[in-house]
């Protein structure tokens, strides 16, 4: 039998990656070098930024046409919780830029099929996500709005406005939607731009992810305050802010990767 002297005299496996400790203010220099970035490489930014924006219009002129304009909201806001995956192809922009390669649209295509499988099932765990949040906030809505509430979008809001639900209908669904974007920026905040970078599985990436936030607390709740304002401003009219935000947060966001996760030599 082993005793405790020899038990602790085994050598363990040492982590593959260790977080890097960054001062608050940093998230701004990440949005610095993704500003960079993207100057660097306007024509596939635009491309990138302009093809969310039809997306996004397709899909709101489905739920007018469904009568599903109580689902917009929630549908936006779980845009949040896929850009991650979005913006692979932005992540491979900037890898290749930092190494010092040249870069095509078709190359920012290929970011996807990097570490393909891993990526893959990262995406299915966010779109997972995706659809609870869209399903129980059709529940909440119903549950304070009742089943046959379908107003117009010019209407919705006075109708919102009329309504004594409309406080805790608020208070309730910020509350679930704050935790559920908690967990998932937690999850996410490096893991996708790691996944295209390294050939690691996504849950490596999601345990390095979440060590990153709970070591890094105030500089990750500014660059969370920052993604939230900065799509939330691009949103509003109509979705067309979108051509520069998504594009900016996304090669940021690699930049966040690359200041935080060290690998272990």
């Amino acid at each position: 039998m082993q005793t405790e002297t020899e038990v602790q005299g085994v050598e363990q496996p040492r982590p593959r990656f260790r977080v890097r400790k960054v001062s608050t203010d940093r998230p701004w220099m990440w949005l610095t070098a993704g500003w960079q970035d993207m100057m660097a490489h306007k024509p596939i930014a635009l491309a990138y930024g302009g093809a969310l924006v039809l997306f996004s219009w397709l899909l709101a002129l489905l739920m007018f046409e469904f009568g599903l304009t109580w689902a917009i909201l929630p549908a936006v806001a779980g845009f949040f919780i896929v850009a991650p995956l979005v913006a692979a192809g932005l992540y491979e922009v900037s890898r290749r830029r930092e190494a010092g390669e040249s870069v095509t649209l078709h190359d920012a295509i290929w970011g996807f099929r990097r570490n393909g499988t891993q990526i893959a099932m990262m995406g299915a765990l966010l779109v997972v996500i995706n659809l609870i949040w869209v399903r129980v906030a059709g529940l909440i809505f119903a549950l304070f709005f009742g089943l046959n509430f379908s107003p117009s979008l010019a209407e919705l809001p006075i109708r919102l406005l009329q309504s004594d639900n409309l406080i805790p209908f608020l208070i309730v669904g910020t509350g679930f939607g704050f935790l559920l974007a908690l967990a998932t920026f937690a999850s996410c905040a490096v893991s996708m731009p790691m996944l295209v970078d390294r050939n690691i599985s996504f849950l490596e990436a999601v345990t390095v992810s979440i060590q990153a936030v709970a070591e890094n607390p105030r500089p990750m709740m500014l660059w969370a305050g920052l993604i939230v304002v900065f799509t939330g401003l691009a949103l509003l009219p109509f979705f067309l802010g979108l051509i520069i935000a998504m594009p900016l947060i996304g090669h940021a966001t690699w930049h966040a990767y690359r200041d935080l996760v060290v690998e272990q030599q």
